[in-house]
């Protein structure tokens, strides 16, 4: 048995019923992306996506098509809206008390820790957009040495360095240092490495991010792998977990990338006969396009996925299934630059399992759940399976 997820990272589903306490109510990300930037996305809509509770279909987005996959909506039950939160709930573990942020940025307290780790002190401390925060602060960077630091309204700890001044070695290392201070009262969910490079207008080296993540409590993936299956973690996956779980972590650049390293890896499954799950996280739509901003860039991110999604069908196994999701939203025609607080979409392909409508599941945890008796993995955690076909 092999499953597939592809999370595609903010390609939310509609606004959760607690989304005013975050200021969200109204945010939709899919509907308001293609309204602003219109993109036919006939093999999602074929799938289900048409499907899907509140999806708004028009012949020049997402053709009213029968759907020949299972459809439905999932439910973040975590108090927040940020990557950490939702996939830790997607694998079982919910979350009581949000996780710290910082609106104000980081006290002495963490701070002098870390300038004392670096030597170097450090620019900006406040949230920041990730953009702007290099061209603002960056000629002074380059000119001191010292590392820039931000936040945003989601718990991360942000550092980020021109690659000709502090080489990514040292970059991740002051990353872990500051993973370390960040514990206790003070514990964000990441911290992550942010190179940039170039000339100014500097460009951000996405390809070389890496995020620290606080250690979660067991999930399905330790589960799985206990099993003695394959855990394959592609893109910042296995950082969101810290690591913990996995067989086999593959590193990405980008949405193109992830895409074909998840096909090979499946086509390579389906060879040897690896059983298993493959879990795959896809960030362009998050960082390049929701954060920016950037409806049309958002709208063309989902066309190249939409093209992609028959290959991918194509490689799922006899038996198999390949489950298609998002964490939370961050509406590109939103105000500010933060995510949104949605539904998490939901869509699987498996064979006999056309027009099979989910509905509108209680937790992400349903998720796991799902993985873990499709897997035969001892799972008691959250969550109720919908790998057993509703009546």
């Amino acid at each position: 048995m092999l499953l597939t997820i592809l999370v595609l990272d903010s390609v939310g589903a509609g606004e959760l019923p607690d989304a005013e306490q975050f200021g969200d109510a109204g945010s939709h990300t899919l509907n308001h992306t293609l309204k602003a930037a219109p993109a036919a996305l006939p093999n999602l809509a074929a799938l289900g996506l048409a499907q899907v509770p509140t999806i708004e279909t028009g012949p020049d987005t997402i053709p009213a098509v029968p759907a020949q996959g299972a459809y439905g909506r999932m439910r973040e039950v975590s108090p927040g809206k940020d990557t950490s939160t939702g996939h830790w709930e997607f694998m079982g573990v919910q979350l009581q008390y949000p996780f710290q942020i910082f609106p104000d940025g980081f006290p002495p307290a963490v701070m002098d820790q870390f300038d004392a780790a670096t030597g170097k002190g450090h620019l900006c401390n406040r949230p920041y957009s990730g953009t702007d925060v290099i061209r603002d602060f960056g000629p002074e960077h380059l000119t001191t040495g010292a590392p820039i630091v931000y936040t945003s309204g989601d718990s991360v700890f942000q550092i980020a360095a021109h690659e000709d001044v502090v080489p990514l070695d040292t970059l991740y290392a002051w990353c872990q240092a500051a993973r370390d201070i960040l514990q206790g009262e003070y514990a964000v969910a990441r911290v992550i490495a942010r190179p940039f490079r170039g000339e100014f207008p500097f460009e951000r080296a996405n390809e070389h991010r890496k995020d620290f993540s606080l250690v979660p409590p067991p999930t399905v993936l330790d589960a799985v792998k206990a099993t003695g299956q394959a855990v394959v973690g592609i893109g910042k996956i296995p950082d969101i977990y810290a690591h913990r779980g996995f067989t086999e972590e593959i590193h990405t650049d980008d949405n193109a990338d992830g895409i074909a390293k998840t096909l090979a890896r499946m086509q390579q499954a389906a060879q040897d006969g690896t059983s298993g799950l493959i879990f795959t996280n896809l960030v362009d739509f998050d960082s390049k396009y929701g954060h920016r901003r950037d409806p049309a860039g958002y709208s063309a991110c989902l066309a190249q996925l939409d093209a992609a999604l028959p290959d991918l069908l194509a490689a799922v196994p006899e038996g198999g299934a390949l489950i298609i999701t998002s964490d939370h939203g961050n509406d590109p025609t939103w105000h500010g630059s933060d995510h949104t607080r949605e539904h998490g979409l939901l869509l699987m392909h498996r064979a006999g399992w056309a027009g099979v409508n989910l509905g509108e599941r209680a937790t992400f945890a349903d998720l796991g759940a799902s993985v873990a008796e499709a897997l035969g993995a001892d799972w008691t955690g959250p969550g109720e399976s919908f790998w057993t076909r509703p009546s």
